[in-house]
């Protein structure tokens, strides 16, 4: 059955919001909501367009740009398909892998990187060691529903917590620092963008040149020690970050 049908679905001719955007916008807060789940198949364009009396074009125009988003999926021989929504992280000291959790996305990890190395310039400005010395690197890819999300890329300095590949693979490196006694107080972080390189879209299932949104953070301790520099990738058509803004006075 066309989960659709259950949907109160219209489009107000009269508004200046084109009628494909008014139906997108429907289809997307189901998905939002869960009324159309990951999984289901979306029924027929041409049964959906007369339900509604709208041209087939309107319609396609309206699922294509769910597409786009990566919210629906077009698979041969199969239709067009819904998947999981985006995911959207609020600004705050939290973990990828906790704010899965919370929403229910199911995390994983594949540890694709576990070594000791020297510190580059760069990461030893960041961490406040000496250019050289040995810091940890970890290098995961972070997976929901079993759907890649996101290049995890992070030093650490010398330190109490436990980083054997098994432990990273079962949880996420924030609770795994806490576990180990790591009080984490405060990060400077930045966000930009960047397009996929070959290797980038391999591991993210995108196709190179996609749009990919960017993370550096350093994390500090409750001491103003920093215990872990981090760089990530996500998948703009996967992910956003959300974050509230005051009006200053």
């Amino acid at each position: 059955m066309d989960p659709t049908v259950s949907l109160r679905l219209s489009v107000d001719r009269g508004s200046p919001v084109p009628l494909y955007y008014q139906l997108s916008q429907q289809l997307e807060a189901a998905i939002e909501r869960g009324s159309l789940t990951p999984g289901s198949l979306l029924g027929n364009e041409i049964e959906l367009a007369g339900r509604l009396g709208l041209s087939r074009p309107t319609v396609r125009q309206a699922i294509q740009s769910l597409v786009d988003k990566g919210l629906l999926v077009r698979r041969r021989g199969v239709g067009t398909q819904v998947v999981h929504s985006q995911v959207k992280r609020p600004l705050e000291l939290s973990s990828l892998y906790d704010d899965l959790e919370a929403a229910g996305q199911r995390p994983a990890t594949r540890v694709l990187g576990n070594t000791v190395e020297p510190a580059t310039a760069e990461v030893a400005a960041a961490l406040g060691v000496a250019e050289g010395s040995d810091v940890h690197l970890v290098e995961r890819l972070r997976l929901a529903h079993g759907e890649p999300m996101a290049f995890l890329r992070n030093h650490l300095p010398p330190g109490p917590a436990p980083l054997e590949t098994e432990r990273l693979e079962a949880t996420g490196l924030y609770r795994l620092m806490r576990a180990a006694g790591v009080t984490l107080h405060s990060a400077r972080q930045s966000i930009g963008a960047t397009t996929a390189t070959q290797e980038q879209a391999r591991q993210l299932c995108e196709e190179p040149g996609a749009a990919l949104l960017t993370m550096r953070r350093v994390t500090y301790d409750d001491t103003g020690r920093a215990v872990e520099f981090g760089s990530h990738i996500y998948r703009a058509s996967r992910y956003s970050f959300e974050f509230q803004l005051l009006v200053s006075r």
